[in-house]
């Protein structure tokens, strides 16, 4: 699959209560709202700029890993990182924190209290250089 490449995008009004969807693989409470995107995860290539937002109690249950890097910043709300398979304990962060996860780092799982907003951005390394 040919991902188009990215457009540019001078301050866009960005509609925060439609186009929301549920990422593949991801239980419900979790929605995904992607800004920008030509990331090919079969090529190994390209980049996604994405929303996350997680309703209060969601949780996953199992650690993520995958073979891109990701930036993540807590925009609003609380993200509880490394809970049980029932949604239970785990190291909370509050708005205003920030990680950057080398390909096949595990993290996770993840819930939250009140709910949360997230940005993220995920990248393959092109010519050992990121974006």
């Amino acid at each position: 699959m040919t991902l188009p490449a990215k457009s540019h995008l001078e301050f866009v009004k960005v509609d925060m209560t439609a186009g929301w969807e549920t990422p593949p693989g991801y239980p419900s409470g979790f929605k995904q709202k992607v800004l920008a995107s030509d990331l090919d995860e079969v090529a190994k290539r390209g980049s996604r700029t994405r929303l996350l937002r997680i309703d209060p109690g969601a949780f996953t249950t199992a650690p993520f890993v995958h073979d891109h890097w990701e930036e993540v910043y807590v925009v609003q709300g609380d993200l509880i990182v490394g809970n049980d398979i029932n949604g239970k304990g785990g190291e909370q962060c509050q708005a205003h924190t920030y990680a950057c996860r080398p390909p096949g780092a595990f993290h996770g799982p993840f819930t939250t209290e009140k709910g949360c907003m997230l940005y993220e951005i995920h990248y393959y390394e092109t010519s050992g250089k990121r974006p």
